[in-house]
């Protein structure tokens, strides 16, 4: 009798770990989706900016159609992303093309006197900041995530029901990693 209350107390420990366990997984994966959600958010404020800030430029940029239509097909294929990976793709490319129209600032001062153009700067650097730190937040929640998806004892519940490893939202280029080079 000694033996099979100590085989149901083990049973009921390990019923009551991987309950634990699996629900733990489950907040995280959640987390995760909440925090894309939020970074979501603001990338869509940013995107719903990008054409005033183009429309702006294109009175003082007349012969730098290019890159303003760079940045107008950046933003359409932003908007063409289902999944997570491929919205994390196109919004590297905006921010990539956005930076293009920052340096184009330089080369035309009457531009950057322009009280409209000032104030849609503001406004982007302020939602970059935010997209920035709600960046972190996601990269540090899935890394949580992650953690509990590949470590043991944790990851044989996450393979036995499914979860797996998310990617994080990083720069995938080196060339993003570059300052933009502007030559006339």
């Amino acid at each position: 009798m000694v033996i099979f209350l100590i085989v149901l107390a083990i049973l009921v420990l390990l019923v009551v770990w991987g309950f634990t366990t699996y629900n733990g997984l489950v907040k995280r994966s959640l987390s995760c989706d909440e925090a894309f959600a939020t970074m979501d958010v603001y990338l869509k404020k940013r995107f719903d900016m990008i054409p005033n800030l183009v429309e702006t430029v294109k009175g003082y940029a007349k012969h730098e159609s290019e890159t303003l239509e760079k940045v107008i097909a950046a933003r359409n294929a932003g908007a063409a992303g289902q999944t997570v990976e491929q919205r994390m793709e196109s919004e590297n490319q905006i921010s990539g093309a956005l930076r293009q129209i920052f340096a184009l600032t330089e080369s035309y001062p009457d531009l950057k006197a322009n009280q409209n153009f000032m104030q849609l700067m503001g406004q982007l650097q302020t939602i970059e900041a935010d997209i920035a730190n709600s960046r972190k937040y996601f990269n540090a929640v899935v890394r949580d995530y992650n953690t509990a998806t590949m470590t043991v004892p944790s990851n044989i519940i996450a393979n036995m029901t499914g979860f797996s490893p998310r990617p994080m939202f990083e720069v995938d280029d080196a060339s993003e990693r570059q300052n933009v080079k502007v030559q006339f």
